[in-house]
């Protein structure tokens, strides 16, 4: 039981809950890692959304919006710590949610499945039942898509790091997103759009930018998109880390 009177409490929430989805069978061991990894840029950032992720949430937002088909790519690490705010999300802005593994068994494809279920979510793609597609150039398992997911999709949200797969997809001409807390990774480097922050608070801050985009004039989210400068964006961000 982690007391709240820990000063590091929230960070060590998200600890437990990727050591608990890793003894469920649905986390890859080496995702434990890659938790960690992130945390550590988290703790440089002061574990708080500065306003270049802010920036470039309204402009995923806004791109998200104007799509006809928009795709949010989820892994386990997604799964385990935002799995709600992820499918609140995803109907606010009425995307398909497609389950997307590096380490893809059988087994793990299965347990997230039904955990999407068992919130709420029985729409989920990249199943084993699903009509699975394989993107080209893409040599790890990875590469499986849905047909009506993200091998169709003109959008894809792709939480995490994972650079082979987004640096693909945008010579696809898919537009990439990514919430990555890592700005100079090949996730970050490669995406259209991308989000330098912890998905437990960009998804549900992207659900209260949408709320309110979905009234805003289509132009005004076109200009919107238009006006954003990733790699001016993740220079700023990166300044964050410098100054510390």
């Amino acid at each position: 039981m982690i007391p709240k009177s820990h000063p590091r409490y929230e960070s060590l929430v998200l600890r437990d809950k990727i050591v608990k989805a890793q003894k469920e069978g649905y986390l890859a061991e080496s995702a434990m890692i890659a938790h960690g990894r992130g945390e550590a840029f988290d703790y440089l950032l002061g574990e708080k959304t500065t306003f270049p992720a802010k920036r470039a949430m309204y402009a995923a937002v806004a791109t998200i919006l104007l799509s006809e088909n928009p795709v949010i790519s989820v892994n386990g690490n997604t799964t385990a710590l935002a799995i709600d705010e992820v499918i609140q999300f995803a109907k606010t802005v009425n995307a398909k949610i497609e389950i997307n593994l590096f380490y893809r068994t059988d087994e793990r494809v299965e347990k997230i499945t039904e955990l999407y279920k068992k919130h709420g979510y029985s729409q989920i793609l990249g199943t084993k039942d699903d009509d699975i597609k394989y993107l080209k150039s893409i040599k790890n398992e990875r590469a499986s898509a849905s047909k009506t997911g993200i091998y169709s999709a003109d959008t894809v949200l792709v939480p995490l790091e994972d650079g082979d797969r987004a640096e693909i997809l945008s010579k696809t001409g898919k537009k990439t997103i990514t919430i990555d807390l890592n700005p100079l990774s090949r996730t970050s480097q490669t995406s259209d759009i991308s989000i330098v922050d912890n998905v437990v608070r960009a998804f549900p801050f992207m659900t209260e930018i949408a709320k309110d985009l979905k009234t805003q004039d289509k132009q005004l989210l076109i200009n919107m998109i238009n006006d954003f400068d990733n790699r001016k964006n993740l220079k700023e961000a990166l300044k964050l880390f410098k100054n510390k």
